[in-house]
């Protein structure tokens, strides 16, 4: 039996949620410096400190959690959590009462 990739049931969301010190310049640089990493592998800012990443199976999860594992700050506090595509569907989003933006679809290749 095969394992269906697309499954809402395999593929993962992968967050970051950190909380890191501010009160230095040098301490500025490091936080700065740990969010481009999150955002060169991939990351996606969900909210202030809150990043997250689909992942198409825990395997690349697993490799996402590594990575990230490298660059920890020395000091504060970050948590990685993993979910099912199926629960990240039912997530509610509110920005202030008003409605999300909605995303713009990717535009699709045609190839001739």
């Amino acid at each position: 039996m095969t394992k269906n990739r697309l499954n809402a049931y395999q593929n993962m969301w992968m967050f970051v949620l950190y909380d890191l010190p501010v009160t230095s310049s040098e301490n500025q640089k490091i936080a700065q410096k740990f969010r481009q990493n999150l955002l060169r592998d991939g990351f996606t800012m969900l909210q202030f400190s809150v990043y997250v990443r689909h992942c198409v199976s825990n395997e690349k999860a697993d490799m996402h959690r590594g990575r990230v594992l490298a660059y920890l700050p020395p000091k504060g506090r970050v948590s990685i959590m993993r979910i099912t595509d199926k629960q990240y569907g039912s997530i509610e989003h509110h920005w202030g009462g008003e409605k999300p933006p909605s995303k713009e679809s990717p535009r699709q290749l045609m190839l001739f």
